[in-house]
């Protein structure tokens, strides 16, 4: 059964994609596989993409870490200030 799975988007990636982005899902995906697919979709922001934190379920996860569509997914630009 194919799911959607909802990217929360922040900062300057969620002014030039969105704030929410949905994917379809079949099974589950790791964060490095969502990544991929991102940079399908939008190839165009590359290097945005690869730049962000991943958090899942609200804690930063690593590449490996696997995805369920029942998952809060956010993508967290870097951060600059002064």
């Amino acid at each position: 059964m194919e799911r959607k799975l909802k990217i929360l988007c922040f900062a300057e990636l969620g002014e030039k994609i969105g704030k929410c982005v949905e994917i379809s899902m079949e099974t589950e995906i790791t964060v490095s596989g969502l990544i991929e697919r991102l940079i399908k979709m939008y190839p165009e922001y590359q290097h945005s993409i690869q730049s962000c934190m991943i958090a899942v379920n609200q804690k930063y996860v690593k590449v490996d870490t696997v995805i369920r569509s029942d998952d809060q997914v956010a993508l967290i630009p870097p951060v600059s200030g002064g």
